[in-house]
């Protein structure tokens, strides 16, 4: 299968969450930011002008927000599978591509962001 060449795009969503190996970590939280790109073909949906031929950003972006926030792990890694799997639910995607920022991550040198990226698709 060939990925769709059109994509949907959520940058910097940010999300208060308690992800990290540390206790403080866990304790207070942090912010993430979030970017998704989901691959999928948009034709259909710019050809017919209705909503329900393509993917809801606005509820993509509380999808995403959700599998942030919710149960705390150790890695950001994590976190950004989950993000993937959350994003690949939407049926019309056909690839992911996230990365999750932590701009606020425990390194004792100046810094202006970490970050993972990974890229999924299906099968």
């Amino acid at each position: 299968m060939t990925t769709a060449p059109d994509s949907i795009i959520l940058t910097g969503l940010r999300v208060r969450a308690n992800h990290g190996v540390f206790d403080f970590e866990r304790a207070d939280g942090q912010d993430f930011l979030i970017d998704v790109v989901a691959r999928l073909d948009l034709a259909g949906a710019a050809g017919t002008d209705d909503l329900g031929d393509t993917v809801h950003y606005g509820e993509l972006a509380i999808a995403v927000h959700d599998a942030v926030e919710r149960d705390p792990v150790d890695l950001i890694e994590t976190v950004a599978e989950r993000v993937a799997a959350t994003v690949l639910a939407f049926r019309a995607v056909d690839e992911v591509e996230v990365t999750v920022h932590k701009p606020q991550a425990p390194i004792p040198v100046p810094f202006t962001d970490v970050a993972v990226r990974i890229v999924r698709g299906r099968g």
